[in-house]
């Protein structure tokens, strides 16, 4: 089953939905309609139109959600950046962006767009709330301020300094202007873990559940962010022809699982080229298509049976980090290196973390 459902496109970026957002509607909207302002509906009567104010703030929370997102996008498309995907999650948005900008000015400029639309869908919503009451007695301009205070919540959240929210990235990049980027990283992420273990404490005292969640959720970013930030600037200025392996053992479609099974074992390798009569690329098998097929049948079937046919390629003038996130996009080890038609290497995950380590120790 998908994860995601692609519901459109604004500014030629495809929306999606994660599956756990569409089952969690129901609680939003139940938690809107008891919750007292200005957090939700509860006292509202009839109790119906509480519950329809509820689902009407939980829309407007999720659109608010998307417009924190698509301005960092928006600000990311101003300066070349592609951006895969946004997908709202069950407990915010995330823009998959092919790189995050290394330059301090533009790092600052993407990071706070994000907030500063939250803080200014919230005032915004708090004055309509405050014109329209002048007017009307009704509890559904209430939605208003729900809607306004979320916002401002949403925006100072995310301005916590801490990976992976905003605030981490806007320190980050006031420190990167003050020392090399990859020792600002490392600093915003060690303010980040000290932040998630205070409310890790807190959230034990409380007791609250929440706020070890998000304490695990903060820990877990600022490590990833320094893991990604690392690799990206020691991988600067490396091409795929730097670090692939030149010499691939290709292999036919015609072998059975158990012969492919004892190259693997004998050449150390767990992924190989298939070929066709001509040479020409067809696929590729690895070590995750053999363990599928059971024991009992690896003499019967062949490549051809369990091997993926659109292999993934690359070119050898492509930069190492481009490879990298192509790995890491499609989830795969390795990726065939082409040039001219002609398969002249293969780059695998295991090759790129060689690398780094051996580029950070000069």
């Amino acid at each position: 089953m998908r994860e995601s459902i692609v519901v459109g496109r604004i500014l030629g970026i495809p929306i999606k939905l994660h599956i756990t957002l569409l089952i969690a509607i129901p609680l939003f909207v139940y938690v809107f309609a008891l919750n007292p302002p200005p957090f939700g509906f509860g006292g509202v009567v009839p109790e119906g139109e509480a519950y329809l104010m509820g689902f009407f703030a939980t829309m407007l929370l999720f659109i608010s959600i998307l417009l924190h997102e698509l301005a960092h996008s928006y600000v990311a498309l101003k300066r070349g950046t592609r951006i895969g995907s946004i997908t709202l999650l069950l407990f915010g948005g995330v823009a998959s962006m092919e790189e995050v900008p290394r330059e301090p000015g533009a790092e600052l400029k993407m990071a706070i767009a994000g907030p500063a639309t939250s803080f200014a869908i919230g005032v915004t919503s708090i004055l309509i709330y405050f014109i329209l009451s002048d007017f009307t007695t009704s509890p559904a301009v209430t939605i208003f301020v729900v809607i306004g205070v979320l916002n401002i919540v949403l925006g100072a959240f995310n301005l916590i300094p801490a990976f992976p929210m905003d605030g981490g990235r806007v320190l980050r990049a006031w420190m990167a202007e003050r020392m090399p980027y990859i020792q600002a990283t490392e600093r915003a992420a060690y303010i980040g873990k000290i932040i998630a273990g205070m409310m890790a404490i807190a959230g034990l005292l409380i007791p609250s559940p929440w706020l070890l969640l998000i304490a695990v959720f903060i820990y877990i970013g600022a490590s990833e962010e320094t893991k990604a930030t690392v690799a990206d600037v020691a991988l600067k200025g490396v091409r795929v022809a730097d670090i692939m392996t030149a010499s691939v053992q290709k292999v036919g479609a015609s072998l059975s699982v158990n012969e492919i099974i004892d190259m693997m074992f004998y050449s150390k390798h767990v992924g190989f080229p298939v070929v066709g009569e001509s040479d020409e690329l067809t696929g590729i098998v690895t070590f995750s298509d053999v363990r599928k097929v059971p024991p009992e049948e690896r003499d019967a079937r062949m490549v051809a049976d369990i091997m993926t046919r659109d292999a993934l390629t690359i070119s050898p003038g492509a930069m190492a980090t481009e490879a990298m996130r192509v790995m890491a996009r499609n989830n795969i080890g390795r990726l065939i290196v082409m040039e001219d038609g002609k398969i002249v290497g293969i780059v695998s995950r295991k090759d790129l973390v060689r690398a780094i380590e051996l580029l950070r120790e000069q």
